[in-house]
């Protein structure tokens, strides 16, 4: 009977033994397994290794390139990172092709802009402020308008919206075009418009000088205004110019206005070089911010998680 026992016992022994490591190798495969999804959804431990310290940018010289350069010189957790400078095209290529496998990617971004409704993003908090505070956009006519136009000057008075509006017409704009994205947008919102054109009367056939630049963002909101101008009477001409320009016309008095201009930052020397030569009527359209941006599905939220490369 004893022997009996005893056999047993190691019987027990040796499958309670197994049964342990049964448990211990499915705790191992877990991790490893957490681990691999931490590293593809960019977990803030392992996402300076998966995207090999790399930023994606857009075009060498543009503002928002020299600001991620003054990002890495800023934050020292940066040291050894690189800044891959492309194209905002190069820059939504990887963008995509990243999100579409669902792995961890860096870019630098900027609102408005249609990828914020093509993906679910998010921008990195910045401590340091080293990609710059918001701004606005602001509307800009030149002297005598509000005399000369007043029906144009009391409707550009009153243009205001959100990003997200903007973000729309952008993002419809890349599908068709612009001025039918605008088109669409103005007709899908017509309570906004209305306040807009209230108690306005209508003209015959006026023409009107709207200035603009050849940004995504700025040729939305310059074709959704040349859209309302219109349905008041006006014929309106817009062109896209070099921000100087966009300054020089407004101020020479050879355009009517502008709804283009990023401030206090981005065109601020514009501003000041030529202040006083026009009439700034306020922001159109407000919290503007360049920034780095990723994914909604990655577990990181400041620059300031990141590691160095050395």
């Amino acid at each position: 009977m004893e022997g009996f026992i005893i056999k047993n016992f190691r019987i027990f022994g040796l499958f309670t033994a197994f049964a342990l490591m049964l448990v211990l190798a499915a705790c191992g495969n877990g991790g490893e397994g957490e681990a691999e999804n931490d590293a593809e959804g960019g977990g803030a431990a392992d996402v300076s290794e998966a995207v090999d310290h790399t930023i994606y940018g857009i075009e060498p010289g543009a503002g928002l390139t020299e600001l991620a350069h003054n990002t890495l010189d800023t934050y020292d957790n940066l040291d050894g990172w690189t800044l891959e400078e492309s194209s905002t095209g190069g820059m939504m290529t990887v963008l995509r092709e990243a999100i579409d496998n669902e792995e961890p990617i860096l870019v630098t971004g900027w609102s408005p802009h249609y990828k914020f409704v093509e993906f679910d993003l998010k921008y990195l908090e910045d401590p340091e402020g080293a990609m710059g505070d918001a701004e606005d956009v602001h509307t800009i006519v030149r002297l005598g308008l509000e005399e000369d136009k007043p029906e144009a000057y009391q409707m550009l008075d009153r243009f205001y919206w959100e990003l997200e509006d903007m973000e729309q017409v952008m993002y419809d704009g890349e599908d068709s075009t612009y001025p039918e994205a605008a088109e669409n947008w103005v007709e899908n919102n017509r309570d906004a418009v209305d306040e807009w054109v209230a108690d306005i009367e209508p003209v015959d056939g006026e023409p009107f000088e709207l200035v603009s630049m050849a940004w995504e963002s700025e040729v939305a909101s310059a074709q959704v205004v040349r859209t309302v101008l219109e349905e008041i009477g006006y014929d309106v001409t817009v062109t896209d110019v070099d921000p100087a320009v966009v300054f020089q016309a407004i101020a020479n008095g050879e355009a009517d206005a502008t709804v283009a201009p990023w401030l206090p930052v981005t065109q601020g020397h514009h501003y000041e070089e030529h202040e006083g030569d026009f009439e700034d009527l306020g922001p159109n359209s407000t919290d503007t911010r360049n920034g780095i941006v990723v994914p909604e599905y990655m577990d990181i939220e400041s620059i300031e998680e990141l590691e160095p490369a050395s």
